[in-house]
């Protein structure tokens, strides 16, 4: 399994930590939170990663450098201008030879990435989603699957309270999935995964997810790693 990682975001949302720094270089404690994405991944065995950059992309760069220190691999694909996180996967395609894991580097999760890839490979399914459920899914991409996993519809961020499980931006795909989308901007919420409805399994991963999208989230979430950091790798000494 290879790895791709979506680093290209503004984090709009976390200003003003993001005026001066990309959003995957936003401390959790004591590290880059794109630095718990790789240890994870690094972890579960995919070594191959790719990160998609755009807005402060020299930094995230020159912070990561080849990825060494981490035990990775790690090849850079700069967007001049965004792509959408579709037409971000899809910029990547010379470099994709295998199945493959895509995560955001601007949220914390650890989610067991052999367990997941393991899911993966034991259906058919072109695409496995990481879900989770919420008890107000407002903001986030509430998702309706049928009783052996398999997605039968999308409610892209409703309007008003309503519970159910949601999209954690984390998914593994058959390295085909290239063929499905197009060249240029498009995003998997709105573009692709309506055309692939039947062909998505979710995966429900007993794991802690947060996308540190705004700044009581950021705050709680450390707070969180603070008081757990043994399931984080970090220490407080």
């Amino acid at each position: 399994m290879q790895a791709i990682i979506m680093a290209g975001g503004m984090g709009s949302r976390l200003r003003p930590l993001t005026n001066s720094l990309p959003k995957p270089l936003v401390k959790i404690i004591d590290k880059p939170v794109m630095e718990y994405v790789i240890e994870n991944l690094v972890e579960g065995g995919i070594k191959d990663i790719a990160v998609t950059v755009g807005y402060k992309a020299d930094m995230i760069m020159d912070y990561f450098g080849d990825g060494g220190q981490w035990g990775a691999k790690l090849s850079y694909f700069v967007e001049d201008v965004p792509l959408g996180t579709a037409g971000g996967v899809k910029n990547v395609k010379d470099h994709i030879i295998d199945d493959f894991v895509v995560m955001s580097a601007d949220g914390l999760c650890n989610i067991d990435i052999k367990e997941f890839c393991n899911f993966h490979h034991s259906h058919t399914s072109k695409v496995s989603m990481a879900v989770r459920y919420m008890q107000d899914a407002r903001g986030f991409g509430l998702v309706k699957a049928d009783e052996e996993g398999v997605v039968k519809a999308f409610s892209e961020k409703p309007k008003f309270v309503v519970s159910g499980y949601i999209n954690m931006g984390i998914y593994a795909f058959d390295k085909n999935i290239m063929d499905v989308i197009p060249d240029g901007k498009s995003d998997f919420s709105y573009d692709i995964f309506p055309k692939l409805l039947g062909d998505i399994r979710v995966f429900k991963p007993d794991c802690f997810w947060s996308d540190i999208g705004t700044l009581p989230e950021y705050y709680l979430t450390n707070h969180f790693v603070s008081t757990h950091p043994e399931r984080f790798r970090v220490s407080l000494l």
